[in-house]
C-alpha cells in the first residue's frame, strides 16, 4: 500500500483473515494462474448433491451467445416446482478473466434459497481470449433466451432479476443497460454486491487499496486490460464494458448495491448509487464499514458479514415476498450448497 494515503482501517475479525492471508506472502494476479482460477474446485456430481441436500436440482442448457456462439446456462429450481415464480439471473465474478458459474453458489443460500426461485447461472465467455464486447453480449444473450423461454421454465417473465457479484456486477448493470437500450427483456431489480464498475483506476479507495486487502489496485488493473486491452481508461471504452460511463442511468431497475469501506471498488459503487438516485431509481445502498472486498464469502461468520448477508435478505424479502414454509423447511436440510468460497 502507498504509505502516502490513509485508508478506513480493516473491522477487526476480517483483519485477522487478511493477516493469515498476508503471512502466506504477496499475491500477484498473473496469466499463468488464470486457468486454475477457472476450473470449478469441487466435482459437478458434489454441486449437484448438495442441491438436492437443498431440495434443488439441477440442469444445463446451450443457448446462442454473442454472435450466435454456444454457451451453457445452469437451470436451478427446486425439485417438483409446479407454477411460475421469479428467476434470478447470476452472473459470476472473476474480473471478467476468471471465476466458474457453478462455482460459490454457497452465496445465495441465506438470502435467496429460501425463496421459490429458478435461478439461472450464465456460463459467459471470458478475457483475454474473448474481450469486451463478448462477456457482456453472453450476458445479455443468455438473459433474452430465458425471457423469451420463461414459460417453459415456469418463469414469470415480469419477475426477472438480475444479480452479480465483483465483475459479475458489473457485468449485470452492462446487460440491463442493454435491455433498456434494446428493448429487450424487463427486468425488475437488479442486485450488484461490490460491483466492479470503472476501468479509469482514478478513485481515492483505489488509490488506499494499492497492495492491501484481498481484490487490490493491481489486480483491477490486470483485469481491465484484459478485458479491454489498450483502451482501458481512453475514451473508447463503452458503457455496456465500464457502466460508470454510462451517461444515463433512468429506467433502469429497483436497485441493490453494497461494498465494504476498505476495498477498491467503494468510489465507484457510492457514486454509481448517487447516480441512479439523480436518475430517480429506486436504489438501496450499504457500505459495510471495515469490509474488504468479498468479505461474506470469505469470512461468512463475521459479525460483519452476517450483518450484511441479513440486509440483502431482507431486501430480498421485500422484493419477492417471505419464502413460503415448504422453501423454508428445505432450506434447513443438509447446510449450504457448496463448501467453496472465492
Amino acid at each position: 500500500m502507498s504509505d502516502t494515503i490513509a485508508r478506513p482501517p480493516f473491522d477487526p475479525e476480517l483483519a485477522t483473515f487478511l493477516a493469515a492471508l498476508e503471512a502466506q506472502g504477496p499475491f500477484t494476479l498473473t496469466a499463468e494462474m488464470l486457468p486454475r482460477m477457472r476450473q470449478l474446485d469441487v466435482p459437478e456430481d458434489v454441486v449437484d448433491e448438495r442441491l438436492r441436500s437443498r431440495g434443488y436440482q439441477r440442469r444445463n442448457v446451450t443457448v446462442p451467445g454473442y454472435h450466435g456462439d454456444p454457451i451453457d446456462l445452469a437451470i436451478i429450481d427446486r425439485v417438483e416446482r409446479t407454477g411460475t415464480t421469479a428467476a434470478v439471473y447470476s452472473i459470476h465474478g472473476g474480473g471478467m478473466m476468471f471465476g466458474h458459474h457453478l462455482g460459490n453458489l454457497d452465496s445465495f443460500d441465506d438470502w435467496l434459497l429460501d425463496h421459490d426461485v429458478v435461478l439461472v447461472s450464465v456460463d459467459y465467455r471470458l478475457a483475454p481470449e474473448y474481450p469486451d464486447p463478448y462477456p457482456v453480449q453472453d450476458c445479455y444473450a443468455g438473459l433474452v433466451w430465458v425471457a423469451a423461454h420463461a414459460d417453459e421454465l415456469g418463469v414469470d417473465p415480469a419477475r426477472i432479476v438480475i444479480a452479480g457479484q465483483s465483475a459479475g456486477g458489473g457485468l449485470a448493470v452492462g446487460t440491463a443497460l442493454l435491455a433498456r437500450d434494446r428493448q429487450g427483456p424487463d427486468l425488475m431489480a437488479q442486485i450488484l454486491v461490490s460491483p466492479m464498475l470503472d476501468d479509469r483506476d482514478d478513485t481515492v479507495s483505489t488509490q488506499q487499496i494499492d497492495g492491501v486487502g484481498v481484490a487490490d489496485r493491481q489486480m483491477n488493473r490486470f483485469a481491465w486490460d484484459a478485458y479491454l486491452g489498450p483502451r482501458r481508461a481512453t475514451p473508447d471504452v463503452s458503457e455496456y464494458a465500464a457502466p460508470a460511463r454510462a451517461a444515463d442511468l433512468s429506467a433502469l431497475p429497483r436497485t441493490y448495491i453494497d461494498c465494504g469501506s476498505a476495498e477498491v471498488f467503494r468510489d465507484e459503487d457510492v457514486a454509481f448509487a448517487s447516480r441512479l438516485w439523480a436518475a430517480g431509481v429506486d436504489a438501496e445502498l450499504h457500505v459495510w464499514p471495515g469490509a474488504f472486498h468479498g468479505f461474506t464469502s470469505m469470512v461468512p461468520d463475521a459479525a460483519i458479514s452476517r450483518t450484511a448477508t441479513a440486509a440483502l435478505a431482507d431486501w430480498t424479502r421485500r422484493l419477492l415476498g417471505d419464502p413460503s414454509p415448504i422453501s423454508r423447511a428445505a432450506g434447513r436440510q443438509d447446510g449450504p450448497v457448496t463448501g467453496v468460497s472465492r
